[in-house]
């Protein structure tokens, strides 16, 4: 059984909550609404309009994070499935190629990684930086097979936030490198993300303040409403 941090008390310190809601286990995008409270006793209330995102190229599948061990419906997350992670994510970081000067950079309410061409995120499950974003210079000897280029050709990377699944500690082959990150296309799926317009990330990205300890919601349909009273959950249906 996988480990996981225990559940009731997982979103009652949250003031900011996203919920990605597919239609079910196998699809490759859904839709993604923002919610926000006053205080952690208020009523979660929407906050602009949903936005469509692509999901992992073989949908959804149960990833490490603040929700109780889930089994009986979906599959685990494994590396290399093509699965996003569904469950409950804190959303602990932004990274991106501005600079400095840039005003999301500024005014950014997470930690900003700007990213350079020696950073990398590790995937592969026998190093010892597994589903961790280095800096290579610094690693002496770098013990990986593979990994992910941070700074990127494409928009892809241009901005996004990190979604801190199977991190504390990462388990091996559980799923590494899960980002909220900008679509190669409208409707393409991905290796695992979750993706959207550059338009929408850049959006959420400014929106997202650590202070009110951001998470991210993630299930099909009919799994968030078998959860959503339990977990505490507002009500979506997209």
């Amino acid at each position: 059984m996988l480990s996981v941090q225990p559940y009731p008390n997982c979103l009652s310190a949250s003031r900011q909550l996203l919920v990605v809601v597919a239609e079910h286990w196998e699809s490759s995008g859904g839709r993604l609404q923002r919610f926000a409270r006053d205080g952690v006793d208020g009523d979660w209330l929407p906050v602009g309009n949903p936005v469509a995102v692509s999901l992992g190229r073989s949908g959804l599948a149960w990833g490490v994070g603040l929700h109780p061990h889930c089994c009986g419906v979906g599959s685990e997350k494994r590396e290399g499935d093509g699965r996003a992670p569904a469950g409950m994510f804190a959303i602990s970081a932004l990274f991106g190629a501005a600079g400095a000067e840039s005003d999301l950079v500024r005014t950014a309410k997470l930690p900003y990684l700007p990213a350079t061409a020696d950073h990398k995120c590790v995937d592969d499950p026998a190093s010892a930086y597994y589903n961790r974003i280095v800096d290579q210079a610094a690693v002496a000897q770098p013990d990986w097979a593979s990994c992910e280029n941070m700074l990127r050709s494409d928009q892809r990377y241009f901005v996004g936030a990190v979604v801190a699944h199977n991190a504390a500690p990462p388990v091996a082959g559980c799923g590494s490198c899960i980002f909220l990150h900008v679509w190669a296309a409208p409707g393409m799926p991905t290796a695992g993300c979750t993706a959207m317009s550059l338009a929408d990330m850049t959006e959420i990205a400014g929106w997202l303040d650590g202070a009110a300890a951001p998470l991210l919601v993630q299930l099909p349909q009919a799994e968030y409403e078998r959860r959503r009273a339990d977990w505490g959950l507002p009500v979506f249906a997209p």
